[in-house]
């Protein structure tokens, strides 16, 4: 993710998603045994970014625990690559940031927080010390590519091989973090996760209807492979490590009592999918004619390349001088930005999820 505080201030619909599931964490709070004298309730957010998007949602559970174990300590670990912005982190944690003065940690007493840099394919806390754990936006990405995407930069343009190639490591990769949140979570424990997927409707992330984002990725960038910009194994180099699963592949580990998660204890207490609407395209649409498309667009496009800048901007070889990669990849944005402004009909980046609550279960014979 683009650091410095940048994708808390352009992902307002990333917080939007968070704050219409905030119940699911209020009600998982609720459900949660009683600690033992003198341990910590702990929660996690797995893969947490700068920590913003999440912060009033996870207020709202930490308000719900300390009402029913008022003198309980409570400790959030907030998980991400050692990548990440950690110091944007904290400091909106601490207030220092622009999105609010007060925050969870200003405001509420006997709580602790932390972070780790490890990704969250692997186990990351001690066994059955987790109350609650929390993911949104975060687990569609894959632990590695296993190999090119041809003529296209994400996994929902591949097709034959290259598809099935990226599904099994998707299913791998799902089964393990899954095995690793069951060894971390107390009996009665929850999960609380929100992911990118494929709807019933066929429906993904900037796929709802409209202009279909992702392809508009692989076309700008072929546009510029096709002028020389770029070489063409720069392009090949171009995959998002992502992968979007459908509700089926969400579930199957829940259903299939001989899958190692079954076994391990999780069981799914309710699964759903949802759409919620670009607040860019949302703004544009109520201003009445008053914001023009070149407007729009300056105000879109940000929220795309706060999540994807990385991903292009590692596509191209490192033979080439920072300044010049950069220079590339803000060509890139601009090429995006001329084309919502030239024709801004059909473009929004709708976020599609499946909203997943999982309970670990207390007693397995």
């Amino acid at each position: 993710m683009k650091g410095g505080g940048y994708y808390s201030q352009r992902t307002r619909g990333a917080k939007d998603v968070i704050d219409n599931a905030s119940e699911m964490l209020v009600e998982a709070a609720d459900a949660i045994d009683l600690p033992d004298k003198g341990r910590a309730i702990v929660l996690a957010d797995f893969g947490a970014a700068d920590g913003g998007t999440s912060e009033s949602a996870l207020r709202k559970c930490i308000e719900r625990v300390r009402m029913r174990f008022s003198d309980a300590q409570i400790q959030i670990s907030y998980t991400d690559l050692p990548s990440n912005d950690f110091s944007a982190l904290f400091k909106n944690l601490l207030g220092f940031g622009s999105l609010t003065a007060n925050t969870y940690l200003t405001d509420i007493e006997n709580v602790y927080v932390n972070a780790c840099g490890i990704g969250f394919h692997k186990q990351l806390l001690p066994d059955a010390s987790l109350d609650i754990g929390f993911s949104a936006t975060a687990m569609h990405y894959i632990s590695e590519k296993p190999g090119p995407i041809e003529n296209h930069v994400h996994m929902v343009g591949a097709s034959s091989n290259t598809l099935t190639a990226y599904a099994a490591q998707a299913q791998k990769n799902w089964n393990d973090l899954l095995l690793a949140r069951a060894n971390e979570l107390r009996p009665n424990g929850q999960l609380v996760m929100l992911n990118f997927g494929i709807d019933e409707e066929g429906r993904y992330l900037g796929h709802t209807g409209g202009v279909n984002m992702f392809d508009t990725f692989a076309n700008l960038w072929t546009q510029m492979r096709d002028e020389g910009v770029i070489s063409s194994d720069e392009f090949i180099n171009t995959a998002f490590p992502q992968y979007y699963r459908t509700v089926e592949e969400f579930c199957a580990p829940f259903k299939n009592e001989d899958s190692l998660v079954y076994q391990a204890g999780l069981r799914l207490i309710s699964a759903r999918t949802g759409v919620v609407k670009c607040p860019y395209r949302k703004a544009y649409d109520e201003s009445d004619g008053t914001m023009s498309a070149r407007e729009f667009a300056q105000s879109y496009i940000p929220t795309l390349r706060s999540w994807s800048e990385a991903v292009f901007l590692n596509g191209l070889d490192d033979a080439r001088p920072l300044e010049q990669r950069h220079l590339i990849v803000d060509d890139f944005y601009k090429r995006y930005e001329d084309r919502v402004a030239s024709d801004p009909d059909g473009h929004a980046m709708d976020y599609v999820h499946c909203y997943l609550a999982v309970r670990k279960i207390a007693d397995q014979s």
